[in-house]
């Protein structure tokens, strides 16, 4: 509690800022509308139907529900104003049929990675990584870049950095758990995770795992520490880009600048996609990797070697070959080639407003009577805040938060009694 009402006024402030932050869009329109797109969804575990459901419903329509955030889903449709939730949608009141074109996978009963465990924040100690192709969410232990921490061991409390912790800050990792040593692979050395499941049902990733850009977890027997197969390491040499060819074979396009700091958040480093390139007539791709192939012929079951989880560098969708052997299978997963747009709620207007601009501005919008109502109760509960204070700034004394508790208590019991 703050020791003077200043303090505790700009502590109010100050909430109201980061609430701003955190919630600056209008949550008062449900996506049903728009169809299937790409969207932040939401599991409701109060409502016992697996479904999911937007942003907008989220916070309009399931306020007190308890909810488990799924992040990004593509070609997805809210169902909240749908049959196949029982709670009615307040956004959106006409009922609509249940949504024939949505994928639910084991996210939605709340379960995730290759090993199924439930989600729970409140006992969960590490960080978990989205797949860019199914959109599942995979423990770092379960990727092989750490070991699993027992759940019987409360989570570290993290200290504060010293100056040299300070110092090397940029090179750990953001996606590491709190309390945890970094993983084998830091949120600064990859871009992206596209998961085994999904490399080994589509060729073209296959081929290129373990390649330059292409980071594969690895290990060379079954008691062997696990290492990262990245040939660019191995030789020295950066990935580079497939730009063009001429008629004495392929060639290899200069190597790529730098990318942004490390200390610039992805939320505000723009990401460009490339531009159009035409297909060149003989493949570009890099020579496959013996190990890697090796890793992908076995069956998961049996992948002592690797799973085939691949990590892929930044300025990834820039380095495919597109030739027209490699394209089309590409092609067939868009993603792979343009980045994708995510829908987010309109701006609200609103937001960096403060709490009494926005009490002006909800005064307009109400009749002049009730408006000077308003206004005369809100004069008469300052002129008794003001008194009750009053002894408080002679005498030097801090108000508490008791006392605050009990002035608003008198006035609701003088209001109860007429």
């Amino acid at each position: 509690m703050a020791n003077t009402l200043t303090e505790y006024i700009a502590s109010q402030d100050d909430l109201v800022h980061e609430a701003a932050l955190a919630l600056p869009h209008q949550f008062s329109q449900c996506t049903h509308p728009l169809g299937p797109i790409r969207q932040s969804v939401y599991l409701c575990l109060t409502c016992a139907e697996p479904r999911g459901i937007c942003s907008a419903c989220s916070i309009a329509c399931h306020t007190d529900h308890e909810q488990v955030e799924l992040f990004p889903k593509r070609h997805f449709r809210c169902d909240c104003p749908t049959t196949s939730l029982a709670h009615p949608c307040t956004l959106h009141t006409k009922l609509e049929e249940p949504n024939t074109s949505n994928t639910y996978g084991q996210n939605f009963v709340g379960a995730f990675c290759r090993c199924g465990r439930p989600y729970d924040a409140s006992k969960e100690r590490e960080t978990m990584i989205q797949c860019l192709a199914c959109e599942d969410w995979y423990h770092e232990s379960c990727l092989n870049l750490r070991e699993r921490p027992s759940s019987r061991e409360p989570t570290p409390e993290p200290s504060a950095p010293s100056a040299e912790d300070a110092e090397h800050e940029d090179a750990r990792s953001d996606a590491s758990s709190s309390g945890l040593p970094p993983p084998l692979i830091t949120a600064d050395d990859y871009d992206c995770l596209i998961c085994a499941s999904c490399v080994r049902s589509m060729p073209v990733l296959s081929r290129w795992a373990g390649t330059p850009g292409v980071l594969l977890v690895v290990r060379d027997g079954p008691d062997a520490v696990w290492r990262i197969l990245d040939e660019s390491r191995d030789s020295g040499d950066e990935p580079t880009d497939v730009t063009e060819e001429n008629a004495d074979g392929p060639v290899l396009g200069q190597k790529r600048p730098s990318s942004p700091s490390a200390a610039e958040s992805d939320a505000k480093r723009p990401r460009v996609s490339p531009p159009p390139q035409t297909s060149p007539t003989s493949c570009l791709a890099p020579p496959r990797s013996a190990l890697a192939e090796k890793i992908m012929s076995t069956t998961f079951k049996d992948a002592v070697l690797g799973a085939g989880d691949i990590f892929l560098t930044d300025g990834w969708r820039s380095r495919w070959c597109r030739c027209e052997s490699c394209l089309p299978d590409l092609a067939a997963h868009p993603y792979l080639l343009e980045e994708e747009e995510t829908y987010e709620p309109p701006e609200d207007p609103d937001s960096q407003l403060s709490l009494e601009e926005l009490g002006l501005r909800a005064l307009e919008r109400i009749p002049r009577e009730r408006a000077l109502d308003g206004i005369r109760a809100f004069n008469d509960m300052r002129d008794d805040l003001v008194q009750f204070l009053r002894p408080f700034a002679q005498n030097g004394k801090a108000v508490s938060e008791e006392d605050v508790r009990a002035f608003f208590e008198a006035k609701t019991e003088a209001a109860r009694q007429g």
